[in-house]
């Protein structure tokens, strides 16, 4: 019988305006048996969210809470607002052997890596600067001072980028994917995942007794 191998965490992250949340629907609509972790917030919902989906959307006295639960496996401060990603969420989805994606800042990447080495790690990068502030500047959802709060924050964000395993510059949105979904493949092909995937296939050819 084959076992059913440990599922991979991949941790993406990129500052705002880089694509990230366009990149990683794309890329679930091409693999769907990815899952995607919904992380907590005390930030309001915008035009088009779903609580649940998008986020668990809470009060800061509700995050505090489970912060003390220490119900969080990360969790960060950006732009006045809180963040955490639930370590039962987690856990829960790695043991069933989904792959996972958390989509986080380097703050809680940081601290994901404590926990978990054996994660992946990618940062989403604009082609430029003056591509990036054409981004936001065109979302229409911000004033002056918010966009340049963003564009700093921005910096300070992708200055974290060289310690991620993989990076992919969002010029061309499909060139993007691709490489992006280039990373989750290789993962696949791992090859204690694959022994866990085929083990009669590799003792066949091996020569080896396989693992039940």
């Amino acid at each position: 019988m084959t076992s059913t191998p440990s599922g991979q965490l991949f941790v993406i992250s990129a500052p705002s305006g880089a694509g990230k949340t366009s990149l990683i629907k794309a890329l679930r609509e091409r693999r769907p048996e990815l899952a995607l972790s919904v992380s907590h917030t005390t930030r309001p919902k915008r035009p088009g969210e779903v609580n649940g989906e998008h986020y668990h959307f809470v009060d800061i006295s509700q995050f505090e809470v489970m912060l003390a639960q220490e119900a969080f496996v990360e969790h960060a401060k950006v732009f006045d607002n809180y963040y955490g990603t639930s370590k039962a969420a987690i856990s829960e989805e790695l043991e069933r052997g989904h792959d996972l994606i958390l989509e986080i800042d380097w703050q809680g990447a940081a601290q994901v890596k404590n926990l978990f080495p054996e994660a992946i790690f990618a940062f989403i990068l604009p082609p430029s600067s003056a591509a990036l502030e054409a981004r936001l500047r065109g979302r229409g959802q911000d004033d002056d001072e918010v966009i340049e709060r963003r564009l700093a924050e921005a910096r300070r964000e992708m200055a974290e980028c060289g310690w991620y395993d993989y990076l992919v510059i969002n010029d061309d949105f499909d060139q993007a994917l691709d490489e992006l979904e280039a990373i989750f493949i290789a993962a696949s092909l791992e090859t204690d995942r694959q022994r866990a995937r085929q083990p009669e296939l590799l003792a066949d050819l091996l020569g080896e007794p396989a693992t039940p």
